[in-house]
């Protein structure tokens, strides 16, 4: 099935292509992938999805709709084609060769949102290496954009070593080097959470799927100015700040993290482990739900899969089911606070909107209970340094 799609203001013109292999979570408007498309810059200007049984080894969707591709491609004047599923790289080779166009992926199309977005130190690193991960078996040339070291060809391989042999050898000394330098942004991470440690600071971290409105959220209960807009990944890097409870008496430490999404590449994931480590660490997971969204539940489970890739399952979480003003009257809650169930166990869930404001009482009420809860069931000398705190 082929539709056009929705033209959009500057960028080059992309082509969408889905298969439906009859799994749950399948996109048939292909919805998400045309917001990826969008955020990265590019214009999708037409969308296909077929249905398979399973991938074609050579082309992933077969010779005949590789060609109703091209030619579709052609008339809508696409310039790339872009894949919802992972490619292999003897596919994606094949098809580029086939459609005489460049083919990506969601892989790769989420590591160059990220690769744009990323403005800390550790977040370009982090970054950096999942690129990098994910271009080691990619075509060669794929990683081009890396610079060479002067005299490479003669100093390092002689005359009688391959081109490819060359690029493969350049990207695992890129990988090590960059490995290197984000386990040292790892220690000092892990010194700073020690130091928060001894001062026996209570942890928050936000987690939810991109564009839950996480961000909103954050800025809104600290009065902080972190980047946030209707958008997926407008979050890359974590920002953190001190959140005074009153009904509490005392401050509580609040993560922004990044935000989750369907089929996160596997790489990625490990190489934001060191972001990710807010969330491990936390004394509490603020789940942030996009109510307004028809396929949250579908959300929801993508980022229950990932707090388990990442060692944060076993976490206490509190459900923030955000993007009340969003809601038409008929779908507005009856009770702004109730119970949830998540992996077969109920958990509290509180309705808010970050952007009127509508809830927050509520959820800075429910956010004091749990600290308190947490001091009721410290020992004497754990609980000092708190206790100052008040004081």
């Amino acid at each position: 099935m082929s539709t056009p799609a929705s033209s959009g203001a500057g960028g080059a013109s992309v082509l969408l292509v889905g298969v439906d292999f009859g799994l749950p979570h399948f996109d048939g408007e292909l919805e998400e992938l045309g917001l990826l498309a969008q955020t990265a810059g590019l214009n999708p200007v037409a969308r296909l999805t077929c249905k398979r049984k399973a991938p074609d080894a050579a082309l992933f969707v077969g010779s005949g709709k590789a060609d109703e591709i091209r030619t579709l491609a052609q008339m809508h004047g696409a310039v790339e084609v872009l894949f919802d599923q992972s490619l292999s790289p003897a596919q994606q080779r094949n098809l580029e060769r086939h459609l005489e166009l460049p083919v990506s992926d969601r892989t790769f199309l989420i590591l160059e949102i990220f690769a744009q977005r990323a403005r800390s130190h550790e977040g370009k690193l982090q970054v950096e290496l999942a690129r990098l991960q994910y271009l080691s078996t990619r075509l060669v040339r794929r990683w081009s954009h890396l610079e060479r070291q002067t005299g490479g060809i003669g100093a390092r391989g002689g005359p009688g070593e391959k081109q490819i042999e060359l690029d493969r050898r350049m990207i695992g000394e890129a990988i090590k080097r960059t490995r290197e330098r984000l386990s040292k942004v790892k220690r000092q991470r892990s010194t700073q959470r020690r130091q928060r440690d001894r001062r026996d600071t209570f942890t928050i971290s936000l987690v939810g799927y991109t564009n839950a409105g996480k961000s909103t959220l954050f800025n809104a209960l600290v009065k902080a100015r972190a980047y946030a807009a209707d958008q997926l990944f407008a979050t890359l890097d974590t920002t953190t700040r001190q959140l005074y409870l009153g009904d509490a008496g005392r401050s509580v430490s609040l993560s922004d993290t990044v935000g989750f999404i369907r089929d996160l590449p596997h790489g990625l994931v490990d190489a934001f482990q060191a972001t990710l480590q807010e969330a491990v660490d936390a004394d509490l997971l603020l789940h942030v739900v996009d109510a307004s969204n028809p396929h949250f539940p579908e959300q929801m489970d993508q980022v229950q899969r990932v707090l388990h890739e990442i060692g944060a399952a076993d976490i206490p979480q509190l459900l923030v089911f955000n993007k009340l003003d969003a809601l038409d009257a008929g779908q507005q809650p009856a009770l702004l606070e109730d119970q949830y169930e998540v992996e077969g166990q109920m958990v509290p869930r509180l309705f808010v909107s970050a952007r009127s404001g509508q809830g927050l009482d509520n959820l800075r009420r429910a956010l004091s209970a749990r600290v308190l809860e947490a001091q009721e069931d410290m020992t004497p000398a754990e609980a000092a340094p708190l206790q100052a705190q008040e004081d």
